[in-house]
């Protein structure tokens, strides 16, 4: 445990304490003041006042973009891999 840190990560209105790697500690400082963001604006804009109700709303917004990024992804990677093939085809029939 000698190369761990300790570090408190605040989350609507909170403290999380952790032991983490170091390397870690930057992305879990961003991804804190994300939801924390996130919160205020669901409080602000969708008076939402029950923090579990905002936490549950990060969670479904931030779930969300990732799953939709990996489906965008896998759409790029299959436009990809049929380019690449046409060109094979193309490349073949000129041999």
């Amino acid at each position: 445990m000698n190369d761990k840190l300790k570090i408190k990560i605040p989350i609507a209105n909170r403290v999380y304490p952790m032991i983490i790697e170091p390397s870690k500690e930057q992305g879990l400082r961003l991804a804190s003041q994300k939801i924390n963001n996130l919160i205020k604006k669901f409080e602000q804009n969708y008076s939402v006042q029950d923090k579990q109700d905002a936490l549950a709303m990060c969670a479904l917004q931030i779930a969300s973009s990732r799953i939709q990024k990996k489906i965008d992804n896998d759409e790029t990677l299959d436009t990809i891999e049929m380019k690449i093939n046409n060109l094979i085809d193309i490349f073949e029939k000129n041999i």
